[in-house]
């Protein structure tokens, strides 16, 4: 199989006749076989892509119309519903679970001839930064089988990095597809909260979920969220808004107003070489026309906390549907009272990370704590995005850091819940308030790692978030690795 950077790359190869859908799902199903031991798919639809790609072999030699994304492999993040085929979040609770329905984004996919060629594996429930809470084991690293990919969406980032699929769907409610993007050094998009219908992706935190995109490409990335973004009669949250052409002025150049925060770039937990790769970035942005200006951010420490308080109790009430009474996971044992059986089922069904943010949702929800915590978090995510807002009603965006670090080693953060956590200290930002952000591969850092830098625009202008990444992309300061 010939290997393509990109859509425009395959399909100009595929009109032309040099290559054929059927021979660019053969040779990733190969490579998928080939590369096992990562773990990065869960399920495999061989015979059902291979049959989607003979169909639109035919089509064209035809002549007949095919869609906007014809024979494009994508693989979907097990949290994401395609109907007649198993989803399960990576956990116990729901193995043999088939969906009953398809999701929007995987529906509007299908209807532009893309190629869903698997499932993904993740963090259980989307809950983690690691991919090492999936009830079927991690996914590794394609650059370092000793190192984490990031999480939740990790077999996403790999199935990308490793060339196992062209695009892939992950899902982000705290950084969970631009943080796996980081560690793969790949790009990762956020967008809006809304812009994409969350009509059959499995809750977590329904008020900070969104479906995210991942790719080697800024333009392939663009051309997905143009086929799978818009309103949804399904989803409420959903934005009532056009859909601009992303791809229209992608390689539009302009000089930008860019802003970072000076808390984030100078916090004591930012890796001291990535802290040097990044003012080298604003130096050659400044040399290149662009203005850089720090501003500060009173609230940095204060957004994980915030975040892990209101997206817990959000998990503790989507969360209790999964009760082993309908669907799911049930316990074997018999002659328990109702309460023992809803105890026995979730405690068998559910992993430990899952449990421990349960049983903090419940806590942070209860009525001597409800005030104290679940209100206060919700005074903080007002008075963040407020500051977030008043800084790019001034700037066309604000560059930080994605990650403190580049991946860390498999088990190292296992045991320390909090320092886990607080890994995602530049990424809940834009969740928290709701905006579009994007991690885009920056360089490699003296470990072999590579690391990237996170873009933020102002809610619904994904349009500027991804010429901004483009134009970013295309210096000799942002390789793709």
């Amino acid at each position: 199989m010939t290997e393509f950077s990109s859509i425009t790359t395959f399909h100009k190869a595929l009109y032309a006749g040099s290559t054929s859908c059927a021979e660019q799902v053969r040779g990733y199903l190969d490579r998928i076989a080939q590369l096992k031991h990562l773990n990065a798919f869960l399920e495999v639809y061989e015979e059902e892509a291979l049959d989607k790609a003979r169909e639109l072999d035919e089509r064209i030699k035809n002549g007949q119309p095919v869609g906007a994304l014809a024979g494009v492999v994508v693989g979907i993040k097990d949290v994401i519903c395609y109907q007649g085929h198993h989803v399960g979040a990576a956990s116990r609770i729901l193995e043999g679970f088939t969906s009953l329905y398809s999701a929007t984004a995987v529906e509007r996919l299908l209807a532009a001839d893309a190629i869903i060629i698997g499932n993904l594996n993740c963090d259980e429930f989307a809950m983690g930064s690691t991919n090492e809470n999936s009830a079927y084991g991690p996914t590794l690293n394609a650059l370092d089988n000793t190192r984490v990919p990031g999480g939740s969406s990790g077999g996403s980032a790999v199935a990308v990095q490793a060339n196992l699929c062209l695009v892939s769907l992950g899902s982000d409610t705290g950084g969970s597809v631009r943080q796996p993007a980081d560690f793969c050094g790949i790009i990762g998009l956020k967008p809006t909260y809304g812009r994409i219908s969350r009509h059959g992706l499995l809750a977590y935190a329904s008020s900070f979920d969104q479906i995210g995109i991942f790719g080697k490409d800024i333009a392939d990335v663009a051309a997905v969220l143009q086929v799978i973004a818009g309103p949804d009669e399904f989803d409420s949250t959903a934005a009532q808004m056009d859909v601009p052409d992303y791809q229209q002025n992608l390689s539009h150049n302009k000089n930008y107003r860019l802003a970072y925060l000076r808390d984030a770039q100078y916090h004591e937990g930012l890796d001291a070489e990535m802290k040097d790769g990044y003012i080298d970035l604003f130096e050659s942005l400044v040399e290149a026309g662009h203005t850089v200006t720090g501003k500060g951010f009173d609230y940095l420490d204060y957004v994980v906390p915030a975040y892990y308080v209101l997206t817990t109790a959000e998990a503790s009430s989507n969360l209790s549907r999964y009760d082993g009474v309908r669907f799911g996971h049930r316990t074997k044992e018999k002659d328990l009272d109702l309460v023992d059986f809803y105890k026995k089922n979730r405690s068998e069904g559910f992993g430990k990370e899952v449990k421990r943010r349960i049983l903090l949702g419940t806590f942070v929800l209860s009525a001597g704590y409800y005030d104290a915590y679940y209100t206060k978090a919700q005074q903080v995510r007002r008075l963040v995005t407020d500051k977030l807002n008043e800084i790019l009603n001034e700037f066309d965006a604000i560059l930080m850091p994605t990650v403190p670090s580049t991946a860390f080693k498999l088990g190292e953060k296992t045991e320390d819940p909090i320092a886990m956590y607080l890994a995602d200290i530049y990424t809940v930002l834009a969740n928290l308030a709701g905006v579009p952000a994007i991690s885009v591969p920056l360089g490699r850092h003296s470990n072999g790692m590579p690391y990237g830098v996170q873009i933020i625009t102002k809610k619904f202008d994904e349009a500027a978030l991804l010429q901004i990444a483009n134009q970013l992309m295309a210096t000799d300061r942002a390789p793709i690795v």
